[in-house]
Formats: C-alpha cells, sequence, structure tokens
C-alpha cells in the first residue's frame, strides 16, 4: 500500500502497490501493521456499501458526533466518484477545509478519513458502487450533517445535482457550536 499525504491534516490517499504477472495482478488493499506503524486506526466494526444508480448523484455531507465518531477507508469499486471531505475539528490546521479526489474503479484508490470530518460523494458515472469500512457502529442518535452546498465550505461539485435524498437536503448550515453532541 502506498499512503500520501493530503492538504487535509491526518488524511491519507492509499493506493495500492500492484504485484504483475501474465493473470493480472494482486495487490493489498487493507493492512492492520501497515496502517498501525502509521498511527492510524485499525479498527473496523462493519463494512458497507453504497450502490447509485445515476451520474450526478450527491450524498452528504455525513458524520458522526462523538462518542461514536467514525474513522473511515472510502474506495470505488465500480464507476467513479467525487469525493469530498470537510475538516469539523476545531483544533485542526486544516479545519473548514475541503478537498476531493477522484476515486473510480480504475483507479483502484482509496481516502483515509479520520474521526472529526465530514464525508460526501457526487458519482461522475452512472451505476457506481462505494465500499466503506467503518471504524464505529453506526449510532442513529449521532448522526450528522450539512447540506452539501453550504457556503461555509464553498465546495465546487463538477456536475449538477441529479438525485439527493430529502434527508441530505434537510441538513443545518454550519455552525461552530453544532458539533456538540445532542442534549440527552
Amino acid at each position: 500500500m502506498i499512503f500520501a499525504s493530503t492538504r487535509l491534516e491526518e488524511v491519507l490517499l492509499i493506493d495500492v502497490e500492484p504485484k504483475e504477472d501474465e493473470r493480472g495482478f494482486f495487490a493489498r488493499t487493507w493492512c492492520r501493521r501497515e496502517l498501525a506503524a502509521r498511527g492510524l486506526d485499525t479498527e473496523i466494526a462493519q463494512e458497507s456499501v453504497s450502490y447509485n444508480r445515476f451520474r450526478g448523484t450527491v450524498r452528504g455531507l455525513h458524520f458522526q458526533r462523538p462518542p461514536h465518531e467514525e474513522t473511515k477507508i472510502v474506495r470505488c469499486t465500480r464507476g467513479a466518484i467525487f469525493d469530498v471531505i470537510v475538516d469539523l475539528r476545531p483544533h485542526s490546521s486544516s479545519y473548514l477545509r475541503w478537498q476531493a479526489f477522484e476515486l473510480t474503479a480504475e483507479n483502484r484508490r482509496a481516502v483515509y478519513i479520520p474521526k472529526g470530518l465530514a464525508h460526501g460523494f457526487q458519482t461522475l458515472a452512472e451505476d457506481c458502487e462505494i465500499v466503506y469500512q467503518i471504524s464505529s457502529f453506526y449510532a442513529p442518535e449521532s448522526a450528522g450533517g450539512y447540506c452539501y452546498d453550504d457556503a461555509t465550505f464553498g465546495i465546487t461539485w463538477p456536475l449538477p445535482v441529479t438525485m439527493i435524498s430529502e434527508r441530505d437536503l434537510g441538513w443545518p448550515k454550519f455552525k461552530v457550536d453544532a458539533l456538540a453532541p445532542p442534549a440527552s
């Protein structure tokens, strides 16, 4: 596995390192030792897949509040996506900045997203499939999000939005105190 730094603190782009022969190739896509050697979260509580029929579909921007924050490794296994990460960690040097990555079935790239960041994507092709390895179990009471077009972040999406859920359209605008855990 080949790890590359990004403009966002602790976010890494992960490329496979294929070992090729006449049959094709073999490559590691996840390795606890390699992640741990870099001080990264190696916990996987669940793996999920997202299938999206239409080009231009947007999902996100999603995150989980403490104590159920998630580290994610995201990879596109069919089609192509514009994968967006927004840093919501006030202590981070990249606080409120975003970065996007083109993840495709062909480039086989993944992105490592530490706890405290929001994640979303837009499909660049029909019939896209995205696989997530997630460090924490989903906790609906801790689920949060911001609207994909929140002016605070200024994300430039590559395509017009063709599909988006009512839930994703209903996320609030960003406020500094909005990241606090919900009152019980």
